[in-house]
């Protein structure tokens, strides 16, 4: 993965999510050009199918090393995280004192998870938003009825969005799996979804929000919207009017953009929630460009958009390197596919909604697109096909050999 010139024209690409892969792999091997990308992780991570990592899905489906999904590439991949950055003399710094050099720059550094300083959220809450905190919740789960003997008694996720949605509704089915193969009874709990806006899937429309709600009750899915978190503690989650007895709370509800930009702030014009305010050629400032949940434009967020975005960049640089210049950015509407317990997702792609099996379809295919777009398509087809595949971290749950 090394293109060595000196005398290229030096693309520097911070950040190994959707956007930062997909313009470094349409930027390597062009002509007079020399592509470095800079990653704080090894690994690229598929966010999509987190929540069924967390739902003892395969690790392999979110998390693929950056040495398979670049294999072959001409580039250099750097592990190190990027602190400071000087634009006029266009280096960067990382903390580990590394200064990078480059004539364009591309950020592309993803977004956090924002507790908005709610007290104990932080402390006492699950992530599912890394493979890491994936991992740390599922292995809580079997913690409890290997400890306890027994299932918590409520089952908490905040936020209403993509993300709590799709974990509310796997959460039943895995929690009914796993105390089977621990020997228990069938599992006695409630599982709440906490919205503090007043539906569910606040960007979708609203029948949209109407029928996976009733899904999710339908799966067992206590829904409580205009429900806001006033606190937690270690043994329950206080909510304005009402606390929930819980040791089992995941937060899904809030992301800001990466500290880098906050940190960085008299460099950038940055919007009222973090994100920054980018041209029509998505730059902040000649040859720096800001792409997917960076820039404040209409779609950011979702994966559909970085991909896009990494795209525009890419032909925007090339038209520049031409003498040209690029027609303008124009936001496009990404589809929309949410699972919703097993083999059934909410769809909606621009006007069309589709709900069920046709959508579970649906959404299957887009994982498969989406792999594609990261690597080639024999190792795409590989890891999407892990969708079957268990990995519980378990002991007791481990398959028995003959």
């Amino acid at each position: 993965m090394n293109n060595d010139s000196s005398n290229n024209h030096s693309v520097v690409i911070v950040g190994a999510g959707f956007g930062g892969i997909r313009a470094a792999a349409r930027l390597s091997g062009r002509a007079g050009i020399s592509v470095t990308l800079i990653s704080s992780s090894d690994s690229f991570f598929y966010f999509p199918q987190l929540y069924h990592a967390a739902t003892g899905g395969a690790r392999t489906e979110s998390a693929i090393p950056l040495s398979e999904v670049l294999e072959g590439k001409q580039l250099k991949v750097v592990q190190d995280t990027v602190t400071k950055l000087d634009p006029d003399n266009k280096v960067l710094t990382g903390e580990s004192t590394t200064e990078y050099h480059y004539d364009t720059l591309i950020l592309a550094l993803g977004s956090v998870t924002n507790y908005f300083g709610i007290q104990g959220l932080k402390e006492f809450s699950f992530d599912i938003k890394t493979i890491a905190g994936a991992e740390r919740f599922k292995q809580h789960l079997h913690k409890q009825l290997i400890e306890d003997k027994k299932t918590d008694t409520n089952y908490v996720v905040v936020g209403g969005g993509p993300t709590g949605v799709e974990l509310a509704g796997a959460l039943g089915d895995y929690l009914k799996r796993i105390t089977k193969l621990h020997g228990m009874p069938r599992p006695s709990y409630k599982l709440d979804l906490v919205e503090a806006a007043p539906r569910l899937l606040p960007r979708s429309p609203e029948s949209m929000s109407a029928k996976v709600q009733k899904h999710l009750e339908q799966l067992g899915v206590s829904v409580m919207t205009a429900a806001t978190v006033k606190a937690e503690t270690a043994e329950e989650l206080q909510l304005a009017g009402e606390s929930l007895q819980s040791k089992t709370v995941v937060w899904t509800a809030g992301v800001a953009n990466n500290p880098f930009f906050k940190d960085n702030a008299t460099l950038f014009n940055l919007a009222k929630n973090g994100k920054v305010v980018v041209d029509d050629h998505m730059q902040s400032r000649p040859g720096l460009y800001v792409i997917g949940d960076n820039a404040m434009t209409q779609f950011s967020g979702m994966a559909q958009t970085a991909i896009y975005d990494a795209d525009f960049v890419v032909k925007d640089i090339m038209k520049a390197r031409g003498g040209h210049q690029g027609p303008a950015y124009r936001a496009k509407s990404p589809i929309s596919v949410i699972p919703v317990g097993t083999h059934w997702s909410a769809a909606q792609w621009g006007s069309l909604l589709l709900y069920g099996y046709p959508g579970y379809i649906l959404r299957r295919l887009a994982d498969l697109v989406g792999y594609a777009d990261m690597e080639a398509w024999p190792k795409a087809v590989r890891v999407w096909m892990e969708d079957s595949r268990r990995e519980d971290d378990c002991p007791i749950c481990q398959p028995k050999r003959a």
